[in-house]
């Protein structure tokens, strides 16, 4: 399936979680069983592209992806999560959100100094999740040069905000607005 055909599985939610915002639901995708195929196939191209020895994903919807395209290409998987989630000593880095701050954290032994990760997400908007998950695989002693996600916001500005960390940015299909 072509990208364009991914895009048509995407559903548009208005008005969620505030009034004005649409909201790219990739639930419908992932519940199409061939278009998940494809979708993971050509994150996965894009990764291998990319020189990956390891797919990092940030908790939720990373995983779903990040996971599946590791498996594809039969390399390890790096759980970004958020705070208290793993039983082991942390790394973390604190960011903020459009509306507020977050944090991340990761288990600093799940990479090999200048491993190339590929991070996967299912979208990028504002890029403060993704900046911050690279800078924190960065600390780790990750090299992380290539990011993939399913959907870009260009209007957001988040793969200009990756670029600026000297990130390559691929998106498999781009929504122009909120």
């Amino acid at each position: 399936m072509s990208p364009d055909d991914l895009k048509a599985l995407v559903r548009t939610v208005p008005d969620f979680p505030a009034p004005g915002i649409q909201f790219r639901d990739i639930t419908t995708l992932i519940a199409h069983g061939e278009g998940f195929r494809a979708c993971v196939g050509h994150l996965a191209a894009t990764a291998r592209a990319g020189g990956a020895e390891a797919i990092a994903g940030m908790e939720a919807r990373g995983f779903i992806f990040g996971a599946a395209v590791a498996v594809e290409l039969g390399i390890g998987f790096v759980p970004v999560r958020k705070p208290g989630k793993l039983p082991v000593e942390t790394i973390g880095i604190d960011y903020a959100l459009e509306y507020g701050a977050d944090r991340l954290e990761m288990d600093p032994g799940a990479v090999t100094q200048g491993q190339r990760v590929v991070l996967v997400d299912d979208l990028i908007a504002t890029g403060g999740t993704a900046c911050a998950a690279a800078s924190l695989l960065r600390q780790a002693g990750a090299t992380v040069e290539h990011a993939a996600f399913v959907i870009d916001l260009p209007d957001l500005g988040g793969a200009a905000r990756l670029d600026q960390l000297d990130l390559k940015v691929a998106a498999l299909m781009r929504f122009e607005g909120e």
